[in-house]
């Protein structure tokens, strides 16, 4: 087996198997290339079968060059996950990342905004142009409902169940959940589905995409990065803000206003709650309030 059809046949693996999306199958076979490169470039011939643990160690010291600590980790996680599919398939009977230790990066708390700062974002949109009240519907759905960017850019119309005050999400492997809607969220999504989409030409196969182009065809994650990012730098915002900004708001806001923590893991679509914990973290004074409001001896 070479590296080439091993890749392959991973990547089948988690599409297929695991159910991942594209871009986190992308990004783990990313890491494997990653370790092609350097074989080839050290004119090592291992291969997946026989490569052990001293070789990945030169490897990970060669990278550890170039990438911050985070970098690295995500770089050693995903080979790990790569050999431990080849001990699935009986390729191999160890993993000869298991003695590798990842760089110790912490816990990195996400970064937020005010209320205040996100009504400067939505009020720096120009709504003069019929891709304004598109991207004022996207803010407001991101911050709204607290959705990935993949998620947004995949929202279909047959997703909204206004009626019902829900929209239907379409989470990492593929897994469904429902979200609440608000009523400025569905108010400023029903402008834009029912005032300017209807007048644009659509391409065949994305009738039922929610968010288009000027070109009929859907957004792309890079695109709804731009938007929010020129929207920052029009406002005079010095964070750095990115569509995950306003997700980890919405879960921010919802906590500090006393929402239960399983509530909002849901709404996240977190498949752990440890993963939610995060937002426990970022306002110690939330804690403080709960405790003196909660708490018999206060």
């Amino acid at each position: 087996m070479n590296w080439s059809a091993a890749l392959q046949d991973y990547q089948h693996y988690l599409r297929i198997e695991r159910g991942l999306s594209e871009n986190s199958i992308s990004n783990y076979a990313a890491d494997v290339e990653k370790l092609m490169r350097f074989l080839e470039a050290s004119g090592a011939t291992a291969s997946p079968k026989s490569i052990e643990q001293e070789l990945i160690q030169q490897f990970v010291y060669e990278i550890a060059r170039i990438l911050n600590p985070r970098s690295q980790a995500r770089v050693i996680s995903g080979l790990r996950s790569f050999f431990n599919y080849l001990i699935f398939e009986g390729y191999r009977e160890d993993n000869p990342t298991d003695l590798l230790e990842s760089p110790k990066i912490g816990r990195k708390l996400p970064d937020t905004l005010s209320l205040e700062e996100i009504d400067m974002l939505v009020g720096a949109i120009d709504r003069s142009k019929p891709e304004g009240e598109r991207n004022r519907a996207m803010l407001e759905t991101l911050y709204g409902c607290g959705l990935r960017v993949s998620e947004l850019i995949n929202l279909r119309l047959s997703d909204l169940f206004f009626e019902e005050g829900f929209v239907r999400v379409t989470g990492k492997g593929n897994k469904q959940r429902f979200v609440p809607v608000s009523p400025l969220t569905r108010k400023a999504i029903d402008l834009y589905r029912k005032e300017i989409r209807p007048h644009q030409k659509i391409e065949k196969g994305f009738e039922d995409i929610l968010y288009l182009n000027r070109r009929g065809k859907g957004l792309t994650r890079a695109m709804v990065f731009t938007i929010i990012r020129q929207l920052a730098e029009k406002t005079g915002l010095r964070k750095t803000i990115s569509p995950h900004t306003l997700r980890h708001s919405f879960a921010t806001h919802l906590l500090e206003n006393g929402a239960d923590l399983r509530a909002i893991q849901q709404m996240l679509g977190h498949e752990s709650i440890t993963t939610t914990e995060v937002y426990v973290h970022v306002d110690r004074s939330h804690l403080t309030a709960v405790v003196q409001k909660y708490h018999p001896r206060n």
